[in-house]
């Protein structure tokens, strides 16, 4: 996730922000919600990675091992000669123990109608000063509500509670924000400031940064907010703001890609200790590149410098336990000439399989304006998204939000039907998303 703006990121520039203590740099701007971006819906774009086919889901329905019948009341086993009575055989499961027996997630996921499956892949976007706009939305199953905005209201956590209360069933919401330090920070007037981890990553031991992330989180847990859009886990280094021509700067931690690993992974845990989801991003890693994909076509540094050094955060903080990474919207060139987070090569080949990632998978706004220039729409790339690996995407906040997420809705319903998408892909994405709140469906 980018500055502060929704996912356009048109940025602009709020001069003063207060030094931070002890440090010799000042987080000299904040980037505040400016504009929205809502994609084109340019015809599909057709790559090799596109044409790709998508994994199959993960998982089956459980069964049942009944016991072996019991004798009838009546009936006395025979005792054979010599020895002790054997006992008698267990009695059968009840119809409700061998129900119980055979539930699972997956099993009751394949129930859902394909609506509700891919309204659960949803991050619904909203005002932090307004979320109960999106509770239809959220009654009609999304997965998750991404909060924008720049001070949050002191009632927040009065309000995200009453939008829960609209979740259907026990399948629980994520809420998540960007709270990454300096100017990146949505909701610090609730949950307290931290610097840019720039600054962080030059003057901070790991136990500090740690302490840090885990104040944060609990105030934002608090807050009922259970999810983070940090810790930008690039390998960057460049003390300047990010915007335009650097999307990175101060919020990498490190240009050392030791560096790097080593606070990815200590903010990373300080958010877990306080009950909030971390989720590292861009993978495979921004650093050094010198465009904003939200304002157009981006990419990485070529493929085989990045998977040297830009991979190694990403390695060490999905080897500590890593429970989302979020994909960027940059081309990698030598690997895919999709963005990452549309790209079956980045995300399936590379993130699930060489670096053994099995967890949730976020794409970055599929609003940015690299996205409509690979050739989709908002729907047309959520489809894609999914297809790719992905298990929960994201747009920008508008005013076309409500009818944004019926079009995405409804774009992954006509894709299932037409084959373009497999279910079970779709209900391995639902199940990832369940599975990052810890929910089980049968109990």
């Amino acid at each position: 996730m980018s500055p502060r703006s929704p996912r356009s990121r048109r940025l602009r520039t709020v001069a003063g922000r207060a030094a931070v203590s002890g440090g010799a740099l000042t987080a000299c701007a904040a980037l505040v919600l400016t504009g929205c971006g809502t994609g084109s819906s340019p015809a599909q774009h057709v790559s090799a990675d596109s044409r790709s086919s998508a994994p199959a889901a993960a998982g089956s329905a459980g069964t049942g091992s009944p016991s072996a019948s019991a004798p009838s009341p009546s009936s006395t086993p025979a005792k054979p000669s010599g020895t002790a009575g054997a006992p008698a055989a267990a009695p059968s499961a009840s119809p409700s123990a061998r129900s119980a027996a055979s539930c699972s997630t997956a099993s009751q996921l394949a129930g859902w109608s394909d609506r509700r499956l891919a309204m659960q892949t949803i991050a619904v976007p909203a005002d932090e000063n307004d979320v109960g706009s999106v509770a239809p939305e959220v009654a009609a199953g999304a997965g998750g509500v991404l909060l924008f905005g720049s001070s949050a209201p002191s009632g927040l956590g009065a309000d995200l509670t009453a939008l829960k209360s609209h979740v259907p069933g026990r399948t629980g919401l994520l809420v998540m924000t960007d709270e990454e330090g300096g100017g990146i920070q949505r909701m610090d007037n609730l949950v307290g400031s931290l610097p840019w981890p720039g600054w962080m990553g030059a003057h901070w031991t790991t136990d500090q940064i740690r302490q840090a992330a885990a104040q944060v989180g609990a105030k934002m847990a608090a807050a009922q907010v259970n999810m983070d859009l940090a810790p930008v886990a690039d390998v960057d280094g460049a003390t300047t703001v990010p915007g335009h021509g650097n999307p990175d700067g101060l919020r990498s931690f490190s240009g050392d890609p030791a560096v790097a690993a080593r606070d990815t992974v200590a903010f990373m845990d300080g958010l877990r200790s306080a009950g909030v989801i971390p989720v590292l991003k861009h993978f495979p890693g921004l650093g050094g590149t010198s465009v904003n994909s939200d304002f157009g076509p981006a990419k990485t540094v070529p493929w085989a410098a990045e998977s040297r050094t830009g991979l190694t955060p990403f390695n060490a903080a999905i080897a500590a336990g890593a429970p989302a990474v979020m994909a960027a919207n940059d081309t990698v060139p030598g690997l895919t000439t999709l963005p990452a987070g549309l790209s079956p090569t980045a995300i399936t080949t590379v993130l699930r399989g060489q670096l053994g990632f099995h967890g949730l998978v976020l794409t970055d706004s599929l609003s940015a304006g690299a996205v409509s220039a690979a050739g989709y729409s908002i729907p047309q790339a959520a489809v894609q998204a999914l297809r790719a690996g992905a298990d929960m995407v994201m747009f920008d906040l508008s005013s076309k939000t409500q009818a944004q997420t019926s079009a995405i809705a409804t774009a992954v319903v006509g894709a299932v039907a037409s084959g373009q998408l497999p279910r079970s892909r779709l209900l391995s994405a639902a199940a990832a998303v369940l599975a990052s709140r810890q929910v089980d469906l049968c109990h």
